[in-house]
């Protein structure tokens, strides 16, 4: 399975690389499923891996033109801030069993699978749906950025996701920005939330196989090049319904797995 989970790991850049997301959501269940992490160390796996190869996009879209450093402090620095205040006070302190419903056990595995899982379905939903790709808004509401960047910041902490395919949106309709701006963005964004949330891990003792993480990293930068490559040929905007389908499909996989395969 492990050989699988490296083939897989090139689809998390080329996603990147391509649309500007899409990453974050295959990395932890494939950590999960093929590589046999528990959810909560793949949740900082995920962080380091993501956060590392959107770095290496950020920079390509950075010489070309496509990165807006202003709107990206003001979405990232709360994120940042609400992204530790999970990490630290509250991914540790859930216990490992939660509850149990008739006699099935509600553990803190199972929560952070199942809300990943949703969060899966919902990103897919607005990939398969029609959306437009220029820029909707007339001025840059900094106060909506950073009000939002610090709710997807919850979220990436929690579930060691980058957050792509809500930050595109949210710097569209309140940045002002076009799309290949808003994919530019959106990975610097990442960078920054995924490389200081992994940090934190790290400080709060979190074991991890090097070997493996940096294996990953460096195929899913090499996917990330790939990707870049292909979106000059192919139109990204039209892959997302293609990608959004495919995503849907994994995330109710998850959820039976979850509940009918354990």
């Amino acid at each position: 399975m492990e050989y699988i989970g490296y083939i897989a790991s090139i689809i998390i850049g080329i996603s990147l690389g391509l649309i500007g997301g899409g990453g974050s959501i295959l990395t932890v269940p494939i950590l999960v499923y093929l590589f046999k992490l528990n959810p909560e160390n793949a949740t900082s796996y995920s962080l380091f891996i993501v956060g590392t190869t959107a770095m290496v996009g950020a920079y390509r879209h950075y010489k070309l033109g496509n990165l807006k450093i202003k709107s990206a402090l003001y979405f990232a620095l709360p994120s940042v801030i609400s992204l530790l205040f999970v990490r630290k006070m509250v991914v540790t302190k859930i216990p490992a069993v939660l509850f149990y419903i008739q006699g099935f056990e509600v553990s803190k595995d199972f929560l952070i699978m199942s809300v990943f899982a949703l969060l899966m379905i919902a990103a897919s939903t607005s990939m398969i749906r029609k959306t437009k790709t220029g820029s909707l808004s007339n001025t840059v509401n900094y106060s909506r950025l950073a009000i939002v960047g610090f709710l997807v910041g919850l979220l990436t902490g929690f579930l060691g996701a980058g957050g792509g395919f809500l930050i595109i949106p949210v710097l569209i309709f309140f940045a002002d920005l076009s799309m290949k701006q808003a994919v530019g963005t959106s990975l610097l964004i990442i960078f920054i939330n995924s490389l200081i949330g992994f940090t934190g891990d790290m400080i709060n003792g979190v074991e991890v196989n090097y070997k493996l993480l940096f294996t990953i990293t460096g195929i899913a930068i090499v996917g990330m090049l790939i990707g870049t490559q292909l979106s000059k040929k192919i139109n990204g905007s039209k892959l997302e319904p293609a990608f959004g389908w495919f995503v849907l499909i994994m995330g109710c996989y998850i959820i039976a797995k979850e509940i009918f395969f354990k």
